[in-house]
């Protein structure tokens, strides 16, 4: 029998957490129990004031974000904060409801200009997280992934040279 009008349901409320929404086996789930990413406070207390300027993104945030890129192949961030835009999971290990706006796809290159240049910060933090991985066999050493692309040059540009 073939059923019709099943967008009928896309009205329709429901009372869920967004813990319900994500699988209990989900890897972020993991990786959520295992890594305590609260280091990250104190690691960055000195680039924020805490009486001037207006509320800042999470800093906490503005790692995850990143390893979610690199966890899920997402080419930009552009298209990262598309993703979690409409990713549950994404949401959840963001600390981010369904109606809260996700920060705009620039706002990672702003902080990590202004809040990391010129210091080894960023990665310190991502050196530790990856550590954490490492503890928790998150990551397996034993295969490793180069991408050895062989991109024809056209260093001169005084050479109208076309590819």
């Amino acid at each position: 029998m073939m059923s019709k009008n099943t967008d009928k349901k896309r009205e329709q409320v429901q009372l869920f957490t967004m813990d319900d929404m994500v699988p209990k086996n989900h890897l972020l789930r993991d990786i959520d129990r295992a890594i305590n990413f609260s280091f990250i406070y104190d690691m960055v207390i000195d680039k924020y004031s805490e009486d001037q300027g207006r509320p800042s993104i999470d800093p906490v945030m503005l790692i995850k974000i990143p390893l979610i890129q690199y966890l899920y192949g997402i080419k930009s961030m552009r298209q990262t904060i598309t993703e979690i835009e409409v990713n549950v999971a994404y949401r959840w290990f963001l600390g981010l409801d369904m109606l809260d706006p996700v920060p705009h796809f620039s706002t990672f290159g702003k902080n990590y200009t202004r809040r990391f240049k010129d210091t080894s910060l960023f990665e310190q933090i991502f050196s530790r997280v990856l550590e954490e991985c490492f503890r928790w066999d998150f990551v397996d050493p034993s295969i490793a992934f180069v991408d050895a692309t062989h991109i024809k040059a056209c260093a001169n540009k005084g050479i109208g040279v076309n590819l």
